[in-house]
């Protein structure tokens, strides 16, 4: 629902799967039990208080993804917690805090102004008056990003409740563009009790004596995570229209599904001008917001060197190895911009892509796929990303700079080897010879290369690191484990 004073939307949560539904599940039953004993501790401290998620988005990009599971499973819990996501009409905010993000990361002009400070603190006004006539005395208010971070921070200082800053976002190294960006945000996080951050090198000095490390975690049971036994697979693949329909079919086509890049510019069925081969081809996959510092172009250029080091190696290379060579594909997918409502740029970058594709030789601009994943239905697009992934041999994620990557944990978690760049996030994540392998240097499209064909090269070594992958992400990146370092903070933050 929409506040009828504003551009706050309060979101109802979809109900999903319960902790007993969870525990039914042999391999998870032992966490949740575990989950369920911190809970008890620490719900002592929340009676009475509401925690509010607050965000800039309800969909695409992991924080709206996250989201839903987390207030599920603390409601549950006993821990009564709402969603909002704050809005304005003014396109310069948005702008501006995509910028932030951007130098967050290290990246974009830092020359802010005085009219970038009275555009935010003009939205964050606004979003404070919202926000107050929801939020009563006592509560935990957490703003996610830099988005609502201002509102928030007014609110903490007008009313007596409590304010967590969670930052999802980050560079392991300082250089004028995070020193802009922390420079902007520092009047803005001072009246905060705690911050929260995905990974401990992204903790600015400011904040050191109130930090917390959260990471980021995926929902096992989820449409996007959970297992898909082969029909209900090639089912979605056909509904998605991925995959031709060679029989009949028992779901109808998802009511807006995918859409392939062609060689005219448009965009069509994912099964034109042929079929993908993605239940056939061995797959190379990255599934990301359309982002510059996703790396998108950096894969793609790595792909094309490494099928034309493929075709001038030819009969030097074991014969095997060369028939897969020859026949692997790279798919490319992301949400429709039009659907990431606090990213400005995604069709720019989309479009930026589009035209890195249709430069390549028309040879190998056949092996890969640009793919557009509709954002009307969130089942349905994780849905999608869950097929995809599954009919991957490795998942990329070449990101120049990358907060955590979830997508890195979603496939690590379905068995699929995962080629990682040395991003702080992917760090944290993927141990190079163990779970995956990680590029030294994400624009390097000569190691791009050579990386994926060494773990093209080696089926031995890619069982191994499925099973270490799969064990990694349920030790550590599961929703559980988030539930209680959330619930370790959220009470320590109303006890201090």
């Amino acid at each position: 629902m929409v506040d009828p004073e504003g551009m706050l939307q309060l979101v109802d949560v979809p109900s999903g799967p319960t902790l007993s539904d969870y525990a039914a599940h042999l391999h998870l039953a032992p966490l949740v039990g575990a989950l369920r004993e911190r809970a008890e501790k620490a719900r002592p401290a929340l009676d009475g208080r509401t925690v509010w998620m607050v965000s800039s988005t309800a969909t695409g990009g992991g924080v709206a993804e996250m989201m839903p599971r987390l207030v599920a499973i603390l409601e549950e819990l006993g821990v009564r917690t709402r969603w909002a996501v704050i809005g304005s009409d003014q396109e310069r905010f948005f702008t501006l805090t995509k910028r932030l993000h951007n130098l967050l990361h290290g990246a974009g002009d830092p020359a802010l102004d005085g009219t970038d400070t009275a555009v935010y603190e003009a939205v964050s006004l606004a979003n404070e008056e919202m926000l107050a006539e929801h939020v009563r005395p006592g509560d935990v208010v957490v703003a996610h990003d830099p988005q609502p971070a201002g509102g928030v921070a007014l609110l903490r200082q007008k009313r007596e409740v409590r304010a967590i800053w969670r930052c999802h976002i980050g560079w392991d190294r300082e250089n004028a563009q995070t020193r802009a960006a922390w420079g902007f945000l520092s009047r803005w996080l001072d009246p905060y009790d705690r911050a929260i951050f995905s990974v401990g090198a992204y903790v600015p000095d400011s904040l050191r004596d109130r930090a917390r490390i959260i990471p980021p975690a995926i929902d096992p049971l989820s449409h996007k995570n959970r297992d898909l036994h082969v029909h209900k697979l090639t089912g979605v693949l056909v509904a998605a229209e991925l995959v031709p329909a060679f029989h009949p079919q028992v779901a109808p086509t998802f009511a807006v599904p995918a859409r392939r890049l062609q060689p005219d510019g448009s965009f069509a069925a994912g099964t034109h001008p042929e079929d993908l081969g993605l239940l056939f081809r061995p797959v190379v996959t990255q599934v990301s917001r359309f982002d510059r510092l996703k790396g998108f172009l950096p894969l793609l250029r790595g792909f094309a060197r490494l099928k034309q080091t493929t075709h001038e190696r030819g009969s030097a290379i074991e014969p095997r190895h060369l028939a897969r060579l020859q026949t692997l594909r790279l798919v490319l997918a992301g949400p429709d911009p039009r659907g990431v409502r606090d990213d400005p740029e995604g069709q720019e970058v989309l479009d930026e892509l589009c035209a890195a594709w249709r430069a390549v030789h028309p040879d190998i601009q056949r092996d890969v796929a640009v793919l557009v994943l509709p954002m009307s239905s969130r089942k349905e697009n994780a849905l999608m990303v869950n097929a995809i992934q599954r009919c991957s041999t490795l998942v990329a994620q070449c990101s120049l700079r990358e907060g955590f990557g979830l997508t890195a944990a979603e496939a690590m978690w379905k068995g699929v080897p995962v080629l990682g760049t040395s991003a702080a996030g992917l760090r944290a994540q993927i141990r190079p010879g163990v779970d995956g392998d990680l590029v030294d240097d994400p624009e390097d499209e000569e190691e791009i290369a050579a990386k994926l064909d060494a773990m093209l090269a080696d089926a031995k070594a890619r069982e191994t690191w499925s099973d270490n992958a799969r064990r990694r992400v349920a030790e550590e990146f599961l929703v559980f484990a988030q539930v209680q370092r959330w619930l370790d903070t959220l009470a320590d933050a109303v006890s201090g």
